[in-house]
């Protein structure tokens, strides 16, 4: 018989609440964390907002030995993978090391590491830049560290496919848990808010320049004029369910169907692969348009993309035939921690028998979605699809459902 794999911890840092509870009272209340960008002064630069971590102190919760080589988005990783460990009760040392693994996703690496040295390179030469640039920078250091800090030896991996990856990595993690290894850590970490990551992004065309918090980041509303950058980390426990089971854990949800799919070329003619995405997810779950209680959309924040995920919920669903919601205008877009953190909501969303609102938004009646705005909506939540897409032609789609 295939092991279920389900959710038995969750750990968040996000721009809008530190640790799970924060997170999920904030979402619920609709409490934006997208402000001014704090950390060094973007008024030279045309994106001004981002969705930062404050008031998050590495110090507090790991040891100095550690900070001199990891990237602000490794601690957020670190962090929030020892929250997810102590929320699903599972301490690692008691744990055979070969029979835990750890698969994340990452879309930039340790930008503010790499700035730092590069400015360390360039002013006072070679041998003033950090041994540990060799690694911090690298999209796979989570993992590494992850696995280093708890003893994890068994099957790891990182996945690079941007805002999609969250739910890859969870996807990958699922395997594993399949082929028989108990206990995976898993989700996904990402921050590039220093002048150096920010320039690099500004080239993509997609980011938002208006610098109202409440206006800036609006998907699904005609006012849209894209995203709005973000920083943090969603980290969960997954487990095979029979052991959760003998360990008296519950866990949070089961990861019923997952899928990805690559967009065609533009010049194709053809069709984009996010509804085919969507289909296969719930074909691997085995249940229909008619179980899904609520989508948690990707969201682009701009027309041509919003027009594209509406039209495909619209197909398999039919028009406003399921409630859609966006809590990620309350965080921007987290590159591949975003589909990790929607994951994580759609699961507390199970938990707790209630949809958080997409805020600021004024629905466009012409995407035909039944958006869930202005407050929360409760109601029986057994069975959630979250959809995620990733730059270059990137899509993915998971179901997550109440765990018998």
């Amino acid at each position: 018989m295939t092991p279920t794999a389900v959710v038995t911890g969750i750990g968040i840092a996000a721009p809008n609440g530190l640790g799970t509870d924060e997170y999920w009272r904030a979402t619920v209340a609709g409490v934006n964390g997208i402000a001014r960008i704090s950390r060094f002064d973007p008024s030279q630069y045309p994106v001004q907002l981002a969705g930062e971590v404050r008031n998050f102190d590495p110090a507090r919760y790991l040891p100095s030995r550690l900070l001199p080589q990891t990237d602000h988005m490794t601690r957020l990783a670190l962090v929030a993978s020892d929250w997810a460990l102590a929320d699903a009760k599972l301490n690692p040392a008691e744990q055979p090391e070969f029979g835990m693994g750890v698969v994340t996703a990452s879309s930039c690496g340790g930008f503010e590491f790499g700035q730092r040295e590069l400015e360390n390179l360039w002013a006072r030469g070679g041998q003033y830049v950090s041994a540990y640039q060799s690694f911090a920078w690298f999209y796979a250091v989570n993992t590494g560290q992850i696995s280093i800090r708890h003893g994890m030896r068994g099957p790891s991996g990182v996945l690079v496919t941007d805002g999609a990856g969250g739910l890859d990595a969870v996807g990958h993690a699922r395997r594993h848990i399949r082929r028989g290894i108990p206990v995976i850590v898993t989700g996904a970490a990402d921050s590039s808010l220093c002048p150096w990551g920010l320039v690099a992004q500004l080239p993509c065309g997609r980011l938002s320049t208006v610098t109202e918090p409440d206006r800036a980041y609006l998907p699904f509303d005609a006012r849209a004029t894209g995203y709005v950058p973000g920083e943090g980390a969603a980290i969960l426990v997954l487990e095979d369910a029979a052991r959760a089971r003998e360990r008296g854990v519950a866990g949070y949800g089961e990861i019923a169907g997952y899928a990805a799919t690559f967009d065609p070329s533009p010049r194709s003619g053809r069709p984009p692969a996010l509804r085919r995405a969507i289909e296969l997810a719930l074909a691997d779950a085995e249940v229909g348009p008619a179980d899904i209680d609520v989508v948690f959309a990707d969201g682009a924040g701009d027309r041509e993309r919003d027009r594209i995920e509406a039209d495909a919920l619209c197909a398999v669903f039919g028009e406003a035939g399921v409630p859609v919601t966006v809590p990620k205008t309350m965080t921007g877009r987290l590159y591949s921690a975003a589909a990790a953190l929607d994951l994580a909501a759609a699961l507390l969303a199970i938990h707790h028998r209630v949809i958080p609102p997409t805020i600021h938004v004024s629905p466009a009646a012409d995407y035909r979605l039944d958006l869930v705005t202005g407050t929360a909506r409760s109601g029986q939540i057994d069975t959630v699809l979250i959809v995620a897409r990733g730059h270059g032609g990137f899509n993915a789609a998971m179901v997550v459902r109440r765990h018998a």
